[in-house]
């Protein structure tokens, strides 16, 4: 299963999973990122940190530590 940092940009993936836990895995899905969302990869950085998303209709940028813990289909 890939994670949301081995996505490319412009492509549009499902969330299908969060791995992590505690404080982390909360934050991210209080950003709105949960099992079943779809996910719009806008930009990622020259680095690949952060990367720049489209959920729920918002942007968001999310590091690329936190983007592993996203699997999506």
């Amino acid at each position: 299963m890939k994670t949301l940092k081995e996505v490319a940009c412009g492509q549009t993936v499902k969330v299908k999973k969060l791995t992590g836990n505690g404080p982390v895995k909360r934050r991210i899905m209080d950003m709105g990122i949960t099992k079943g969302v779809d996910v719009f990869v806008r930009k990622v950085a020259p680095f690949g940190d952060p990367v720049e998303v489209t959920v729920r209709g918002y942007e968001l940028s999310i590091r690329k530590a936190d983007a592993e813990m996203i699997c999506v289909d």
